[in-house]
């Protein structure tokens, strides 16, 4: 998958958000066969609360921040079909909020890279059409795959019990 990415935010400085993003995207590919196709494309904006709240607000009608935002370009049924040959699609646009993220890290003793990992990777399924929202074999069926793609990085189970 070709990522578009744009570091809007004061995101610190030591990660490469880049090649995290990608790391995160190939893990998703590996356990969400939708998102194997050479063709998609997605955007990823690393930005801030103040921006996450006004996509929120005015993409969803609710008017606080939130850690991530998916907006699809591709439905399911249409990604689904989608031959591997042919001119780039766009599976759709991501955005990440630092101070959201870096305050939900900290509350669970996460480092603000592993948590912005975890976050991609719930974007990325989302636009593959994965819903945790629509029930909860929904829900467990994306966390089951957001746990598997973070093990390929290396990275914890974000929702093992804490001990």
């Amino acid at each position: 998958m070709d990522l578009d990415i744009d570091i809007e935010a004061a995101w610190p400085s030591q990660v490469a958000w880049e090649d995290l993003a990608q790391r995160a995207a190939e893990a998703a590919a590996q356990v969400a066969d939708e998102l194997r196709n050479p063709r998609l494309a997605a955007s990823l904006l690393f930005t801030n609360d103040e921006e996450i709240q006004a996509l929120n607000r005015d993409w969803r009608g609710k008017d606080k921040p939130t850690n991530v935002l998916s907006f699809p370009m591709l439905d399911r049924a249409s990604l689904v079909a989608l031959t591997p040959h042919g001119p780039p699609e766009l599976l759709g646009d991501i955005a990440l909020a630092l101070e959201t993220c870096a305050r939900e890290a900290q509350d669970k003793g996460l480092s603000v890279e592993h948590h912005a990992a975890h976050l991609i990777v719930h974007g990325l399924l989302h636009l593959a059409g994965y819903d945790h929202e629509t029930s909860e074999a929904d829900a467990d069926a994306m966390e089951a795959l957001e746990t598997k793609a973070l093990a390929i990085m290396g990275l914890a189970d974000p929702y093992a019990p804490e001990l």
